[in-house]
């Protein structure tokens, strides 16, 4: 998977540094992976939950939620958001 974008990931890591050995995991797993659809993808992340048209991920033992949209066909997964779980809870990102 090509992965839009890293900086985001380095960005919250940096707000966040409990969250960047979790993100660095993550993003080794899907960025050598390419996932066919979302039941593909539940086969490495079975937390994994479609959100309306995106796919969030849990991060560091649920305290992080990583929201994506995935585009399979093409192979791209554009990062979102990456929220805590209290900032994901208040349901702020969907608007």
């Amino acid at each position: 998977m090509h992965i839009i974008t890293r900086k985001r990931l380095d960005d919250f890591a940096q707000a966040h540094p409990d969250a960047r050995v979790s993100l660095q995991h993550w993003f080794t797993i899907v960025r050598k992976t390419d996932y066919a659809s979302f039941v593909d993808l539940r086969k490495t992340f079975p937390s994994a939950d479609q959100v309306d048209q995106f796919t969030v991920f849990n991060i560091g033992g649920n305290k992080f939620r990583l929201i994506a949209a995935i585009h399979y066909n093409r192979k791209k997964l554009y990062i979102r958001h990456i929220l805590t779980h209290a900032e994901y809870d208040r349901n702020t990102w969907r608007t």
